[in-house]
């Protein structure tokens, strides 16, 4: 008779010794969804191990304390964000059609990463208590800003977009309108009876912003 035995799981241990950069990033995986979900304070170290069959002690060994979990979480997201944004290779087309395909960008991002949202909006909640102490944020997050000014630059030298726009304007009106799109869609849609959730609504919104964006900086 044949024996058949079932694999054998792999052991959190063994995970952590062959690929310990895989463990982490599946521990923040799943520690945003947590905290995206139930907020910091609702946030519990042992359910973000149950979702990942594993133990709360190798949680710890990795990250040491749940608010360093959480500031991981939040550098994790803004460092995919900003590297999206670079993805874009803007400096390498025209200004306005560059500043378009970002907004474009913007919304659609938010739109697919919901659950983002909500951990910002946790951490605003929190009045930005562990983003205040994450210093290395800040280079990560103002390079959209510089990219921004080098488009309205360009764009400002060839007569396309006005000369007196800011870039810090610009991004946080293109941010605002995006994040709103996705952070009070279901609110909006009830107190104003008006579609913002379905496929058709976003699409117009989205266009609706990057006329906004561009009528407001052309020149």
């Amino acid at each position: 008779m044949t024996d058949v035995r079932k694999p054998r799981r792999r052991s959190a241990t063994a995970s952590r010794t062959n690929d310990p950069e895989r463990t982490k990033a599946n521990i923040i995986q799943v520690a945003t969804e947590e905290f995206s979900e139930v907020g910091y304070s609702g946030a519990r170290i042992d359910r973000i191990a149950d979702r990942m069959h594993t133990s709360k002690r190798m949680i710890y060994y990795y990250f040491g304390s749940k608010e360093a979990l959480y500031s991981a979480v939040l550098l994790e997201y803004y460092r995919k964000l900003r590297g999206a944004e670079a993805d874009l290779q803007l400096d390498e087309k025209p200004p306005l059609e560059a500043l378009k395909e970002l907004v474009e960008f913007t919304f659609d991002y938010h739109a697919a990463n919901a659950d983002n949202v909500r951990l910002v909006m946790v951490e605003n909640i929190h009045k930005g208590r562990h983003i205040k102490q994450m210093p290395s944020l800040e280079p990560i997050n103002t390079a959209v800003i510089d990219m921004v000014g080098r488009i309205c630059a360009r764009g400002a030298e060839s007569g396309v977009i006005r000369g007196d726009v800011k870039p810090w304007d610009i991004y946080t009106s293109i941010a605002a309108l995006c994040f709103f799109n996705v952070s009070n869609r279901y609110t909006f849609s009830a107190i104003f009876n008006h579609d913002m959730i379905s496929d058709e609504a976003a699409t117009a919104r989205r266009a609706e912003v990057v006329d906004m964006v561009i009528r407001y900086v052309k020149a």
